[in-house]
């Protein structure tokens, strides 16, 4: 496993999946997959994951997951918005019930006054409802912040999930 200390989160999130009789899928950018790659990481984990998005360029956001262009012309691809409209294209072309969706400047490079190094852009959907977007700002180098984003992004579904199965 990428990130062995996600494994508990992950089977928290499986089994809730499982009991709900849901599936989720991933539409990651600055992750590049890892997300996804957590998730599959579980045996048995096509029970309740679907598929995994990497649209890391923005034609791959327009292309892959319907984001408009004068969105991301507007906001920048690091943005909530586009952030919410890659989970709300996963929503729209897969067979899933939540998405989770990550764009942001991991560096070590890219970053600006406005928008830098470790800012993430993290949304997660639940059907059509906005459970959540929001913004973080990680620190250290790049393989940490893509970490600290994997479990911002794992820890917020399980609790979506959990404050809904209680």
């Amino acid at each position: 496993m990428l990130f062995p200390d996600d494994s508990e989160l992950i089977e928290r999130i499986a089994l809730a999946l499982i009991q709900r009789k849901e599936r989720m899928g991933t539409a990651e950018s600055c992750t590049g997959g890892l997300i996804a790659a957590a998730c599959t990481s579980l045996a048995g984990s096509s029970q309740w994951f679907e598929r995994g998005v990497v649209s890391y360029s923005n034609e791959a956001k327009t292309e892959l997951l319907g984001v408009p262009a004068a969105l991301i012309g507007l906001h920048g691809a690091v943005s909530g918005e586009v952030a919410e409209q890659m989970a709300r294209g996963l929503l729209a072309h897969a067979p899933v019930d939540w998405a989770i969706a990550v764009t942001g400047v991991a560096g070590p490079g890219g970053g600006t006054e406005s928008k830098p190094v470790g800012t993430v852009w993290l949304a997660l959907l639940h059907g059509r409802q906005r459970i959540r977007v929001w913004k973080e700002l990680f620190t250290g180098d790049r393989h940490s912040v893509r970490a600290q984003t994997v479990r911002a992004g794992l820890e917020a579904l399980c609790d979506a999930l959990e404050d809904r199965d209680s």
